[in-house]
Formats: structure tokens, sequence, C-alpha cells
């Protein structure tokens, strides 16, 4: 135990494992040298030890991805920068595939890839088998090569940031257990120790395998779980090259890598891990291994003897089962504690850390010190985690599944299929018996598409057009043509109110939120970079209560978002309602034809216009229906108190027989969207993007009288062309179907991808978003003066740009103006089906 325990830090770093030394390191860089690292053994005891030590840099977005690319150069100059040998050397990574679906996911990856500035290269099982000779290739039908790929000690890697962060004025103390992270008044104060108490206003948690217990003190959840993890190291093997390639078995889930001369090979096991520790880690864990259990990789080893046929006739000299963490969706926790101002995590992630830990200690040393990440973090921000997800029992059931998840088929539209039913809709048992696909999203079942009852349930989706593909298209003409249900449920509602909200809400809102009683209003809440913290719809239900509408994943961040700015707005009072409600959505051209079978109110535009909100009687019930639109179509959304949400439900239905109402789902949802030019944050629109990058300038209010969040940033942008903006992309005659990140080509250089991406049935082709990037300016001249192209799984395609939607440009359809879809679509994209 240290006795040179400072009275105060300005930084504090709980956990001595790669990441929190990473962490250290990088706040030093920053000039930042009152920086405490506080571990409770010593250093790398926890997992760090006893990783592979693989650097792989494709990882499923672009902002993972950066992080390893920028991990692996850093590890490239790490021993000269610190003088501490680290062990790395970039040896190549090879990935086979021996099914056809295998070798589609690796082709779309490489596009991907190369699309976040990463050389992936696809080669045949020829040349899989000349790079690596070890390999039977018999039965391969492709490979992905990544030469920029790596392995490192991970122990020296380690050492070298501890070093780094010394020489830049970093303490780091072992042995010195924090007991308590004291929190006074919703903000950080300081750490107990078993040495003495330090005053400290910004804490991480870079705690592995014991980052959950520390936060459920504080009733922050921080959803991880440890799984066993296996590996074995064979016998030294006469003349095997050190510099052989990572070697990767993805379907027969091993990896393999070169070890002082032996073979190091480990698992992930398919719908078979073994969660660890769910009670809680013991404390004088260290530097510790699990029992082994050979029987449990037994048919994994076999299939790696199998590729590597030599293996046969070489001993195992080891065999190590040690834990890791994982989190429920495989992604990283990254980021602030939503209620608890000065406190932030980095951990859960999920076997990735090594790769992971250089761009991880940059991004939160970033983060920390300014209080905004550099970039849009979302897929690992901890403030996507759902309070219930700390359940126990979840997460053990989740983790059976996730270890495996990392290599499973990556299919479309793709949920785990464990520790579901976790939230759903009072609607859920009718939608299941209307033949409903389900997919989970922050713990809610929705519906994805709608197909044979009992049979679709089971259906996965694919990359082909099969059935999940028709029975999505037919909905999506549905909603053109006729009247559609939509079930909503999972959105969440936060009610704002007090004498105050309204000067709350316009001071985050872009757009004027002040308006009369029973308007709804779209709009962006900015940070002071002018990037989208959040899109919502507001509406003002009361004098001084609005009610605050926004999507499922983004309840906790932005519920912290409003309870962070009412502690100074005077007196606001800010409530998550979202349980009370279930929202069910009626949409198409037919939908004010439904509505007025089921509900006496007057729904004419006259007397219902478009972004109003009206109490309305429907069936036997009452609903709060918003006259909005996310489809491009006349529609209302009805927001309907959830213990009546079964019989309005069913009076719709009933009702709904004389216009063959259909339901549909998320991914019919998510075409017609981006056909109709709608925004989905997360996807499209981010906490770096601006609404004037984003097309959304139309929801920026210049005159109201009120200042705003991230005003400054947006009028320097104001009357310029934007050197970054997001553009639609229509792929006319493309056989293979887009999902995003595919690659844009504009004569012939990459200039973006695609954000978000699927079938426009409307239009008959694919379509997309995408952020383009030009020196002088994206704007309508320069679209055209260019020759685009989307690639897809190695192949580019003609496209079409362009700033406007290709469907209904105009919104005629939203103001129950009806002309036919032939008579609305661009005409660049008729002309090109028929020249096609």
């Amino acid at each position: 135990m240290s006795n040179n325990l400072p009275s105060q830090a300005e930084y504090v770093i709980i956990g001595g494992g790669i990441i929190g030394l990473s962490v250290a390191y990088h706040l030093t860089r920053l000039n930042f040298r009152d920086v405490l690292l506080l571990e409770r053994d010593q250093l790398t005891c926890g997992t760090t030890w006893h990783a592979a030590g693989l650097v792989t840099q494709l990882r499923a977005t672009e902002n993972m991805a950066k992080l390893a690319q920028y991990t692996a150069e850093l590890f490239k100059e790490l021993q000269e920068l610190t003088g501490q040998p680290t062990g790395f050397r970039q040896s190549g990574s090879i990935t086979i595939a021996v099914t056809p679906e295998r070798l589609e996911e690796l082709r779309r990856g490489a596009s991907m890839g190369r699309s976040f500035g990463l050389d992936v290269e696809m080669i045949d099982a020829a040349e899989a088998k000349r790079r690596v000779p070890l390999l039977d290739t018999t039965d391969v039908l492709g490979a992905a090569w990544i030469s920029s790929d790596g392995m490192t000690n991970p122990v020296d890697t380690a050492r070298a940031f501890a070093t780094g962060a010394r020489q830049g004025g970093a303490t780091i103390l072992e042995r010195t257990p924090v007991t308590r992270i004291v929190v006074e008044k919703g903000r950080v104060h300081g750490v107990e120790t078993e040495n003495g108490f330090v005053r400290t206003e910004k804490i991480v948690l870079c705690t592995g395998i014991w980052t959950r217990t520390f936060a459920a003190d504080l009733k922050w959840t921080v959803p991880l779980q440890a799984a066993e993890h296996f590996y074995v190291v064979t016998e030294a093997i006469p003349n095997l090259p050190q510099d052989l390639p990572t070697i990767r078995d993805m379907d027969a889930g091993f990896y393999a890598k070169a070890d002082a001369g032996k073979l190091l090979v480990g698992f992930f096991d398919y719908n078979n891990g073994k969660p660890w520790g769910g009670n809680g880690i013991p404390q004088d864990f260290s530097f510790d291994a699990l029992p082994d259990d050979f029987d449990h990789i037994e048919p994994y080893l076999s299939a790696a003897i199998d590729r590597m046929p030599m293996l046969a006739d070489i001993g195992l000299q080891l065999h190590f089962n040690g834990p890791e963490s994982f989190t429920p969706d495989n992604r990283f926790l990254l980021g602030p504690a939503p209620d608890i101002e000065g406190l932030y995590v980095a951990a859960g992630f999920n076997s990735c850390g090594i790769e992971s830990s250089g761009g991880a200690g940059k991004v939160m040393a970033g983060w920390m010190s300014t209080g905004i990440p550099s970039s849009d973090y979302w897929e690992m921000d901890v403030r996507r985690a759902m309070p219930f997800q700390r359940n126990r029992r979840y997460l053990h059931d989740r983790t059976v599944e996730t270890p495996g998840n990392l290599w499973a088929l990556h299919w479309p539209h793709k949920s785990p299929a464990t520790a579901r039913n976790v939230r759903v809709s009072p609607l859920h048992d009718r939608l299941a018996a209307a033949g409903a696909n389900f997919g989970e999203i922050a713990g809610w079942e929705r519906p994805q598409w709608f197909g044979t009852p009992g049979k679709a349930a089971n259906q996965h989706a694919s990359f082909a057009r099969d059935d999940w593909f028709h029975s999505s298209g037919e909905e999506h003409r549905a909603t053109r043509s006729g009247a559609t249900l939509f079930d909503q449920t999972s959105f969440a509602h936060l009610l704002v109110q007090g004498p105050d909200a309204p000067a709350l809400l316009q001071y985050l809102s872009t757009n004027d939120v002040d308006v009369p009683l029973g308007r709804v209003v779209y709009t962006p809440w900015l940070n002071e970079r002018g990037g989208m913290e959040s899109d919502v719809t507001v509406a003002r239900i009361g004098e001084e209560e609005f009610l605050v509408v926004t999507a499922a994943v983004q309840r906790i961040r932005d519920l912290a978002w409003l309870r962070a700015h009412a502690k100074t707005a005077g007196q606001v009072y800010v409530s998550d309602v979202s349980s009370g409600y279930a929202t069910v959505s009626i949409m198409g051209p037919g939908s004010r034809d439904l509505l007025k079978r089921v509900s006496p109110a007057d729904f004419s535009d006259g007397a219902f216009p478009f972004g109003t909100a009206q109490e309305i009687e429907i069936g036997y019930g009452l609903a709060l229906a918003f006259r909005m639109t996310f489809v491009g179509e006349l529609g209302w959304e009805l927001h309907i108190p959830a213990e009546q949400a079964l019989g309005i439900y069913d009076a719709l239905v009933a009702a709904g027989n004389e216009f063959n109402l259909r339901h549909v789902g998320y991914v019919a949802l998510n075409t017609l969207r981006i056909e109709a030019g709608y925004r989905d944050w997360g996807a499209d629109i981010s906490d770096e993007d601006t609404p004037l990058e984003s097309g959304l300038g139309f929801t920026v209010a210049w005159n109201k009288n009120a200042d705003f969040i991230g005003r400054t940033i947006l009028s320097s942008q104001r009357g310029q062309i934007p050197r970054r903006r997001l553009v639609q992309f229509a792929v006319p005659n493309a056989l293979p179907l887009l999902f995003g990140t595919e690659p844009i080509w504009r004569n012939g250089i990459l200039v973006g991808y695609l954000r978000s991406a699927g079938f426009g049935h409307t239009l008959g082709c694919g379509v997309g978003m995408g952020y383009l990037h030009s020196e002088n300016g994206v704007n309508a001249e320069w679209l055209s003066a260019g020759a685009f192209e989307v690639e897809i799984a190695g192949k580019r395609h003609p496209a079409i740009a362009s700033l406007r939607a290709f469907y209904d440009p105009t919104r005629t359809r939203v103001k129950g103006q009806w002309r036919k879809p032939e008579d609305i679509i661009a005409p660049e994209i008729l002309a090109a089906k028929h020249k096609g």
C-alpha cells in the first residue's frame, strides 16, 4: 500500500490495466500533469496480462475502426516515444471464408474498410495458401487480407503507457484500492482509498471486469459481464515464421498467431459462452486464471487442427482460461455518467481492449478535459445503456451469446437471440398474432416486418432479396397507397413543466418551440460546437407544459441533457413518463378516412393542420394525436395512455378491414423515410453534424427572441457553401442491396460513404444518404459536375446524387395533396430506370 497518496488531483483514473494507463498517458500528452492513477494491486493484473495481443483494425463502425487505426499507428512509435519496448509488429492478418454468406460479408467489410481509410484486399484461396502455407484451403472460397494488422505484447505495451505517463508527470500508485467514490449534490467530490481520501472533480473508471459493481454502488448502469475466454499454446514449432499473419476462421470460431516460436490458438464459442463472476469478482483476483474446460473448447480446437493440419503432430504446452468483459451489444462503454457530473467510464471492450487501447485513451482524455467527445462515439457511449441492463440474470443470459456474436455472421437487421422480451408494447401479442418478426433495440421488442404468423417469427434477414425483403416491400408500398399501422411504443416521452420550461426549451432548441398551445415542433438540440446532441419532437400541451418525444435509444441521453440544463434554469421539472404511453401511428393516403371511422374528431386540413396536436376520442379511449410523419405521407401519431392501447388498437384494426389496413415494421419504416429524405439521429445525423451540413437548415429559427446553444457556430456557417454535406443517393440498376457504410466515389476518388441505406420500393432502386467532403464546397453544381458510383461488396455501381429527396421533395403528400407516386419521383430516377 502506497504512502505517497496525494490529498487531491485534477484527474483520478481507477484501474491500472492497459486502458487506464493509456488514459493517463494521453492526459499527459495534453499537458495535464496533475493525473493520479490508482491500482488496487499491480499494473495489468486483471485481464491485460493474459490478453492475446492482437491488433485488428476493421471494426463495425467508422469511429470504432478509427480507434483501432490510431492504436496501430501509435504502437509503431510508442517504444521510441517512451523508451519501453512493446513487442509490436505488423505481420498482417487473414480472415478466410468457406461459405458464400461469409464471403459476401467479407467483401462488404472490405468495401466498408476502404471507406474508413483502411486497405483491405480480397484474395482467392490460392493466394491465401501462398501467404499462409500452413492453411488447408481446399474449401476456402476467398479471404480478406489486411497488411497493416499486427500484434503486440500486452504487458510490455501497458508498461510503455505507464512509462510515458510518468514521464509526463502522472502519478501511478499500485496496491491502493479505491473503496468508495464520493458524490455530493450530483457531482464527483473524491475517492476514498484504503490509504486515505483524494479530492477530485474528475474520475474515470477503467476497472475492467469490476466496473459494473463499482457503478452499481452509485445506481449507474454500466452493463458488462465477465465471460471465460480460452486459448491454447502449442509446443515449439520448428521453422514457424515469426512474421506469420494472424489467422481467423470465423465460421470455425478460432484465431491463431505466432507466439515466440509457438502457435497461440484462441476461441470464440458460438451460443455457448460461459459467463463468470455474475455475483461479483473477488477483489483479490490478480494474475489469476480460471479452471480449464477442455471439453468446452474441443470442437473449436478440432476445427483448428483441420484448418492447420500440422497441429495434429504438435503437442500443447498450455491450456489457458481467463475472464474478459462483454457488453449486451458487443460495443464498448465510454463516456460520462448521465446523472453524476465529472464521472466517466472506459470499459467493456469485448476482447478488443488491446487493439483499441490507444484510441480509447485518447478519446477519454479529450472527453474528460473538454466535456464533449472529439467525434461521434454514440455507438460506444455508455448513455445508451438502459437501467434494466444492470440486472444480473439478463447479463448472464445475454453473455452466453455475446462472445460468439463477435464473429457470427452479421445479417442485416440482426438482433440478439438471448435475454429477450424485457420491454414489450401492450400490443405485443396482437402483433405476434399478425405475423410480426421482432427485433430488439434498447430492450424493446419491435416488429421488423410482418409475414405468415408463426413462420415470420423464426426468420432472419439476409443479404439477398428473400422473404424479409418481399414482406417489407409490400408494407412499404401499402404505406404509399393506402393505410398502414405502425407500433412505435418504444418512443421515449419526457415531460417538461414549470414557469421556466418555455425558456429552457428555447435555449436547448434551434427551432422556435415557444408556440401556441397545441403546436408540435421538430427541432434539433445542439452542443457548443453546433453538432446535434439529439433531434426531438416538442408538443406544447399547456402554458407551462411540454411533451418531448424522442427515440428509444436516446432516452437516457436526452433525459440527462434536459436535467443537466434544468439545474440552472429556474423553476423547471423534468419527468420521464415513457412507461405511461403507447404510440400507434396511422400513415398513408388512407389514414384520414380510417381515423374518421373510429373518431368523431375533425381530421381535415383546416381543423387539424400539419404540426399540431389534439386530444381525440378514439374507440372507447382518448389519445393525444400528432399530425406528424416520418415516412413522407399523410398521417397521425397517436400517443395513447398505455392501459387504453389495446382497445384503441382493436378499434383501428376492426375499422381497417374496409381499407385493407396493413401492419408495418421498422425495416419498411426505414426505407420509407430514406426515400423521403428524413434523417435518423445516430445514423444520418450525430453530435458532430450541424443542421446546415445535414440539410436541416429549416429547423433553425434565426429570428426567434431567444438564444440557443450552438448558435455562434451555426452563424459562422450561415450563407457559406458547406465543405461537408449530407447528400441523397440512388443506385438505379444495382442488383445487390444497400445496407449502409458503402463507399461513395466521385470521378474515381473516394469522397464518403453511405450513413444509412435500403431499397426504395417506390423508386424501384437502392437509396441512401451520405456525407461528402470537398474543400471547394458541396453544392448542386459540384454534384452535377461529378460522376458518382457506390461500391457494394467490392463492385462499383453508377449512382445519382442529389441535395433533394428523390420522393416528393416538396412534401405534397404530407400536406394531404394527393398525387400519384410516379408523379413525384425525381425525373432522373425515372430516366435512369428506363435506360437501365
